[in-house]
C-alpha cells in the first residue's frame, strides 16, 4: 500500500539498494538472503514517515538492515563465511573498479585478509569504507560507542597493514 509520502522511496532505493545488499551479504554469507533482508528493509521504510527519518536515513537503513540480517542468522542458527565468488563480486561492485587483473587480485587478497579479522572489526571497517558511514553513524548502527568504533577500525586497519607488508605480493597495495 503506497502512501503519498512514499514517492521518495524509489530515489532511496536507487542509492542504497546495492550497498545494503553488500552489507547484508557480509552478515548473512549469502547474496540471496541479503536481497531478502534488503527487501524487508525497504518494506519497513515504506511504513515510515519521511520527516521522522530523513535526517538520519542512512543510519536508519543500515540499522534496520543489520537487525533483520542478524534475525535471519538467528533463525537459521548458522553463520557462514563469505565465499571467494562473493569476495570477487564485492571487488567488482565498488565505485572504483580496478582496471588491471593484478590490482583486482591484490584487492581480493586484502579482502581475504579482512575476513580473518574479528567479526566486529570487519563490520565497522565495511561500514566505514564500503558504506561510507561516519563513526557516529556506525556507532548507532552497531550500538558500540564512537570511541570503540574508532578503536576497532584503527586496530583492524593496523592488522591489515601488517599482514599486507608481511606478504611480498601485496606490498604495492596501500
Amino acid at each position: 500500500m503506497r502512501t503519498p509520502d512514499s514517492s521518495w522511496v524509489p530515489n532511496v532505493l536507487a542509492e542504497f539498494e546495492q550497498p545494503l545488499t553488500r552489507y547484508a551479504a557480509h552478515i548473512t554469507g549469502d547474496v540471496e538472503r541479503a536481497r531478502e533482508v534488503v527487501q524487508d528493509t525497504f518494506l519497513k521504510l515504506l511504513r515510515q514517515k519521511p520527516a521522522q527519518i530523513r535526517d538520519h536515513l542512512a543510519q536508519w537503513l543500515y540499522t534496520v538492515c543489520r537487525n533483520r540480517a542478524l534475525d535471519v542468522l538467528r533463525k537459521e542458527r548458522r553463520m557462514t563465511g563469505i565465499s571467494d565468488a562473493q569476495l570477487r563480486l564485492q571487488a567488482h561492485s565498488g565505485p572504483a573498479v580496478s582496471a588491471t587483473v593484478e590490482q583486482e587480485e591484490q584487492l581480493a587478497d586484502v579482502l581475504n585478509i579482512l575476513t580473518t579479522l574479528p567479526a566486529n572489526q570487519q563490520e565497522v571497517i565495511r561500514l566505514k569504507f564500503q558504506s561510507d558511514l561516519s563513526y557516529q553513524e556506525i556507532s548507532q548502527v552497531t550500538s558500540l560507542s564512537v570511541s570503540n568504533v574508532g578503536f576497532l577500525i584503527h586496530t583492524g586497519l593496523k592488522t591489515i597493514r601488517e599482514r599486507v607488508h608481511a606478504q611480498p605480493a601485496l606490498r604495492r597495495v596501500k
